[in-house]
């Protein structure tokens, strides 16, 4: 599942701004006083879908060298993959989980992603022992090539994407991706 590098570019920029203009600056000038700022370890490490009877460890992606989001690796297919140029979950920003639906023999983390509903419950367990719960607003299937980089990566939430429709024998890919949009419910 590759998504183009100047989607990936632009989001990389729009998100950084945003997490700038969200933050502002760490500390009162007018009183002197510190603000708090948020821990720089706190990483999402499991994700949750009651709905699929989904529990998955997360792994950190990055980019490759050709500017593209990293895919979970292929030899973990139980493991889905929080892109580290998104926001972390519980906090402003889009945040984006990534995971294979399938190996070559059998089904992986986001087999079932497709089935979800508006209304389905999600949760992140965070580092910081805090779990972020997220609600499903939408689930759509999209052409690899029509991919909404702006809506995914620039829009507040929680994105979850996989690959889904046909598969091209030719390019050994699915063409198409299906992406679950989801809004924050609260944190315990």
């Amino acid at each position: 599942m590759a998504v183009p590098t100047r989607w990936v570019v632009v989001a990389g920029i729009v998100t950084g701004f945003a997490m700038f203009v969200l933050a502002g600056p760490q500390d009162d000038t007018e009183s002197g006083a510190a603000r708090p700022r948020r821990a720089a370890y706190v990483v999402p490490e499991r994700i949750d879908i009651p709905a699929l009877k989904l529990q998955a460890p997360l792994v950190k992606l990055g980019l490759t060298a050709e500017g593209d989001v990293e895919l979970p690796p292929f030899d973990k297919p139980s493991a889905a993959g929080w892109y580290t140029g998104s926001a972390v979950p519980g906090d402003p920003g889009a945040s984006v989980i990534i995971g294979h639906v399938d190996t070559k023999t059998a089904p992986a983390v986001f087999f079932h992603l497709r089935d979800l509903s508006a209304g389905a419950a999600v949760k992140v367990l965070r580092s910081d022992g805090t779990t972020v719960s997220y609600r499903v607003d939408s689930v759509e299937r999209v052409p690899k090539e029509r991919f909404p980089a702006e809506r995914v990566y620039a829009e507040d939430g929680l994105r979850l994407i996989t690959c889904g429709g046909s598969f091209d024998w030719s390019r050994h890919e699915y063409r198409d991706n299906v992406i679950v949009y989801a809004s924050r419910v609260g944190s315990a």
